[in-house]
C-alpha cells in the first residue's frame, strides 16, 4: 500500500511539474510576442501645438507640418545673428546637428564666428516661400536676406537656402545648409 501510495504522489507531482513547464513555456512565447510587436510598433509622440495644430512624430517617418515647422526655426536660428550672439548662436546651431555631421558644421560656423566677431554686421532673414521634400529629407527656403552695418542696411538681397536633414529615433537632425544661388540685389 505504501508503494501505491508514493507512486500515486510521483505521478501528481510529476503533472504539476509538466503543468508548470507547459505555461512556463507559453509565457515564455507570449512574451517573445510581446517584445516582438512594441519593437516593430510605430511610435508616436504628441507635440504641443506649434503652428495650426498640434503635431504627431511617428518613427516611420517624418510629417511634412514638423518639417515644416523645424525648417522655420532653424532658418531663423542659423540666419538671423549679430556679433553679440555669436556664441549661443553656434552652440544652439550645433545642438540640432547630427552628431557625425558636428565636426564639418562646426568648422564652418567658426570661419562665420572668426569672420564677424568684432564686428558691427548683422543680419536677418524674412521667409517668403518654402519648398518641402519629405522623400529627401530637404527643405529650401527663399527670402530676403538684410545685411545691416551699424545701424544702415547695405543690402537686402533675394536668397534661397537649402537644409538637408536626418532622420533617427524619432530626432530630427540637421546635417547641411547653405545657400544655393544669389538672385538679385537691392542696395539702400
Amino acid at each position: 500500500m505504501d508503494l501505491s501510495f508514493q507512486h500515486s504522489q510521483a505521478q501528481r507531482i510529476l503533472r504539476q511539474r509538466n503543468l508548470l513547464a507547459a505555461t512556463s513555456v507559453g509565457l515564455g512565447g507570449l512574451s517573445l510576442v510581446m517584445i516582438f510587436i512594441a519593437l516593430s510598433r510605430d511610435r508616436e509622440i504628441i507635440l504641443q501645438p506649434l503652428l495650426r495644430s498640434p503635431v504627431t512624430m511617428s518613427s516611420a517617418g517624418v510629417s511634412r507640418e514638423y518639417l515644416e515647422m523645424i525648417t522655420r526655426d532653424v532658418v531663423i536660428l542659423t540666419l538671423d545673428r549679430s556679433p553679440q550672439n555669436l556664441d549661443y548662436w553656434m552652440n544652439a546651431v550645433l545642438d540640432i546637428t547630427a552628431p557625425r555631421m558636428h565636426g564639418k558644421i562646426k568648422a564652418d560656423l567658426l570661419k562665420i564666428v572668426d569672420e564677424q566677431r568684432g564686428s558691427s554686421i548683422s543680419q536677418f532673414f524674412t521667409i517668403q516661400s518654402m519648398k518641402l521634400d519629405l522623400g529627401q529629407l530637404r527643405s529650401e527656403v527663399s527670402g530676403e536676406l538684410v545685411t545691416i552695418v551699424g545701424s544702415k542696411v547695405i543690402s537686402k538681397q533675394t536668397r534661397t537656402f537649402r537644409y538637408d536633414w536626418e532622420y533617427s529615433g524619432l530626432s530630427l537632425k540637421l546635417i547641411g545648409f547653405g545657400a544655393l544661388e544669389q538672385s538679385r540685389t537691392r542696395d539702400q
